[in-house]
C-alpha cells in the first residue's frame, strides 16, 4: 500500500498576488503568454472555482500541467471530468486525457522551455536541458492533461 502523500506545493502570498493579476488580466482579454483562466466545478462545495493556467501548445495540440502538482484545480478536474478556459470573454468548454507518467517527460521539456521563468522553482532545479530519465523521474509528481474539444 502506497501511503506517500501526493505531491502539492500550497502557492505563496507572492504567488497568489501574481496568479490574481494573471487572472484579472486573462478575464479582460489580456492572455499572459498563453495563460487562460480555468473554470470548473469544485468537487466538494459544487461551486464555480476559477485559478489561472498556462495552456501550452504542443504538436498540433493542447496541454495542462499543473507544476505544483495535486492542486485543487487538479483534484476538481478529475472529480468533473470537465472545465471551461476562458479568455475575456471568448469561454471554451473541454474534456480532458490525463497523460501517464512515460508520456510526460516531452510536455514537461516543453513547458519549462517556455514558463520556466515562472515555474522554475517548483521543478526542484530540474530544467528543460535535464535528460530524459530525470524528466521521467519526476513525472509522478506533475499532472498533466490534455485539452479535448466539449
Amino acid at each position: 500500500m502506497n501511503t506517500e502523500q501526493p505531491r502539492y506545493i500550497k502557492p505563496a502570498k507572492a504567488t497568489n498576488a501574481f496568479n490574481n493579476l494573471v487572472q484579472r488580466l486573462t478575464k479582460m482579454g489580456v492572455s499572459v503568454l498563453g495563460s487562460r483562466v480555468l473554470r470548473v466545478r469544485g468537487r466538494k462545495t459544487g461551486e464555480i472555482r476559477e485559478v489561472p493556467v498556462n495552456l501550452l501548445p504542443f504538436e498540433g495540440r493542447q496541454y495542462l500541467v499543473a507544476p505544483r502538482g495535486e492542486t485543487q484545480w487538479v483534484r476538481n478536474l478529475r472529480a468533473a471530468g470537465q472545465g471551461e478556459l476562458r479568455v475575456g470573454k471568448r469561454v471554451a468548454g473541454f474534456t480532458y486525457r490525463e497523460l501517464t507518467d512515460d508520456e510526460k517527460p516531452v510536455l514537461l521539456r516543453a513547458y519549462l522551455k517556455r514558463w520556466k521563468f515562472e515555474v522554475g522553482v517548483f521543478f526542484d532545479g530540474v530544467d528543460a536541458k535535464a535528460p530524459e530519465a530525470k524528466l521521467r523521474e519526476i513525472a509522478p509528481g506533475y499532472p498533466v492533461f490534455e485539452v479535448l474539444p466539449a
